[in-house]
């Protein structure tokens, strides 16, 4: 694990261009007084206290925190219901007849479900779910596409009180029968298909692959999105259709109170072993969380049509598609479908078409729209635009001026936020009626969020320089745990720097105090904002009967952010080939999915490794982006890594 060169903290040092809140922005922005970061600093769980009044309570809380970490309780003592807060009270109020959910299909297909419809979609599926047997906390796997069905599975089992795990649809059989088992959830719920591209993407074939080995799972439910287009079988007494159980299913359904530490959600995520993690959400805190950040971050209004781009299948789609949103009373625009079908105005068709007036998208995006040309956004008006946002990894300033000058018409301030799964909410970012931004920064911590830069020591940097991202406080929304093994939570997150959150995030702070996020600093590459472990590749490499030894590494991707790379040495007999190339990449297709094939793989007869036998990956990070290499001096055999530099050079 290395610390950010000085190469990389002195570049971004050089980044003066600031960019202050527009004045008639500022006086309607949700918060618009600094004094508000100093009253959060001074007194943390006073701020979060008076935030969490913005939701319904069924019963008062003791206590703000208890804190014995790295354990955390907030509200504790207290009891609701996240879907009563995020629909039944809409419903129940002058919002009943507003649009909660407005959703675009990719083939063009369209539905708006306004509160009052909403709560009854979840009430039928509430119920439906009840008559399978799920009961208050269990645990209830969803493999679907970008459907509103989706977030009422996932309201549904928040209101009868049972945890669900969401799989993002682009994983493979063989994660999502991981996951199903880690989790030992009772049902599935998932689709016969979803559209991509104009292909059908075939989730039941995966479901029913995946479920050769699930001894958990007692039910599926199937829904009907594709239809004809896709064949699927069905197993009686197990699969059930979606459409047959809330036929006559009660749109009545009681909300189950909750206790605030009740688990809400388990979501998986890449971890360093390669097993993946089930970070651990509760009901309160993550609520409290998500609504506050939706809230103020995005500035949102009550006539605002607000679109986060991200998949409901990561943390983003969770906080801000579905949670955050929805407890704040907003208008949600869900898409299916991928920003170059029909064609690469897609994006800005839809944002003109429903007067999108919020965008939250990924960097990722961002740089392929720039590929792209500026020809596409300027063929539509793009003037409901108001804010514009980017998550999943850092902006480089480029990105960040092309998304300000061509989308936003540079008139819409930017808010560039930093955080995790693990985090549950946005934890740095701008906010928009207060911070002057910087392009490429994600600027400062939230109100509430205590965020340090630290050395290899623990000890806090100075402004310029550089070292990791800690978070010294709890906040409502931190995970709780690794579901079922508290004790990879303690090590993962809180032994490098006891007391201290340890993100695995680089970080450099200029002279303003401003934040300058860098990336990972383990074994987790970020690829499109996605975060994939280096062993998790290696492994599904591995398992190739061909593979005698792997490894991978995360190089630098002027679209993806990063991209991956595999030096793979292969068994007594086994000749390379380009075929054979192909063959192991479709492979980690298969092992964990799309997300995580390798852009290019490398032959070699050997690997660099120390004299303890360790595989020196960050050499091969210094080969594959064209550094002077570091320290050789622990190399077993240094002729292996001219070999290797010299095959890079050629193939590269």
């Amino acid at each position: 694990m290395s610390l950010p060169s000085e190469k990389n903290l002195s570049a971004l040092l050089d980044e003066r261009r600031t960019f202050p809140p527009a004045e008639e922005f500022r006086r309607r922005a949700n918060w618009n007084d600094p004094a508000i970061y100093d009253r959060a600093a001074k007194d943390p769980e006073g701020f979060w206290a008076e935030e969490a009044k913005h939701l319904d309570w069924f019963a008062p809380w003791q206590k703000v925190l208890e804190w014995d970490a790295p354990w955390a309780k907030w509200f504790v003592g207290a009891k609701l219901n996240v879907t009563y807060n995020c629909v039944d009270r809409h419903a129940h109020s002058a919002r009943r007849n507003k649009a909660a959910i407005v959703w675009e299909g990719e083939p063009g297909d369209s539905r708006v479900l306004t509160f009052d419809m909403l709560e009854r979609e979840v009430n039928r599926f509430a119920n439906t779910l009840k008559s399978l047997g799920v009961v208050k906390g269990d645990r209830i796997a969803i493999y679907m596409g970008m459907v509103p069905e989706l977030a009422i599975a996932m309201l549904a089992c928040a209101k009868i009180g049972a945890a669900h795990s969401v799989v993002f649809g682009g994983f493979s059989a063989e994660a999502l029968r991981e996951r199903i088992n880690d989790a030992k959830a009772k049902v599935l719920i998932t689709a016969d298909g979803s559209w991509r591209r104009g292909n059908v993407v075939p989730l039941k074939a995966s479901a029913d692959e995946a479920l050769t080995e699930t001894p958990s799972i007692e039910k599926v439910v199937v829904l009907k999105r594709i239809g004809k287009a896709v064949q699927i079988s069905m197993k009686p007494g197990r699969d059930l259709w979606w459409h047959d159980l809330v036929a006559n299913a009660s749109d009545e359904c009681a909300a189950e109170p909750m206790d605030a530490e009740d688990m809400l959600f388990i979501l998986y995520t890449s971890g360093t072993t390669g097993k993946p993690k089930g970070i651990v959400h509760t009901t309160a805190g993550y609520l409290v969380g998500a609504s506050t950040t939706h809230r103020y971050v995005f500035d949102i209004k009550e006539d605002d049509v607000y679109w986060c781009t991200a998949d409901i299948g990561w943390v983003t789609g969770h906080t801000y598609i579905v949670y955050g949103p929805l407890a704040n009373g907003a208008t949600v625009l869900m898409y299916e479908g991928t920003p170059d079908v029909p064609d690469r105005g897609r994006f800005w068709a839809i944002v003109d078409k429903y007067g999108v007036n919020i965008l939250y998208t990924a960097p990722t995006a961002i740089r392929t729209f720039m590929r792209w040309g500026k020809e596409w956004p300027a063929k539509y008006k793009l003037s409901s635009l108001r804010l514009i946002g980017t998550v999943g990894e850092p902006i480089n300033p480029e990105a960040w001026m092309w998304y300000h000058e061509t989308i936003g018409h540079q008139r819409c301030p930017i808010v560039d936020t930093w955080w995790q799964t693990e985090t549950g909410c946005a934890m740095i970012s701008p906010l928009p009626g207060i911070t002057a931004t910087k392009p490429g920064s994600a600027t400062r911590p939230l109100p509430g969020i205590a965020a340090e830069v630290v050395d290899a020591e623990g000890k806090p940097v100075g402004p310029g320089g550089g070292g990791y991202l800690v978070l010294s406080k709890p906040w409502p929304a931190m995970l709780r745990t690794i579901y079922g093994d508290p004790e990879r939570y303690v090590q993962n997150y809180w032994s490098r720097y006891p007391g201290k959150y340890f993100t695995g995030d680089g970080c450099k702070i200029d002279a303003d105090g401003y934040l300058w996020l860098l990336g990972r600093v383990d074994d987790v590459m970020n690829v499109a904002g996605h975060r994939i472990s280096t062993f998790e590749v290696e492994s599904a490499m591995v398992d190739h009967a061909s593979v005698a030894e792997a490894a991978v590494i995360g190089k630098t991707h002027e679209v993806k952010g990063q991209a991956i790379s595999a030096f793979v040495t292969l068994k007594e007999g086994v000749h390379a080939s380009d075929a054979l190339k192909e063959e192991l990449k479709q492979h980690v297709v298969m092992k964990i999915g799309a997300i995580a094939k390798p852009d290019d793989i490398f032959f070699t007869s050997e690997l660099p490794k120390t004299r303890s036998a360790k595989i020196m990956r960050r050499l091969l990070r210094d080969i594959a982006e064209g550094r002077v290499l570091g320290d050789t001096t622990t190399l077993a055999d240094s002729t292996v890594l001219a070999k290797l530099k010299e095959q890079y050079k050629d193939e590269g």
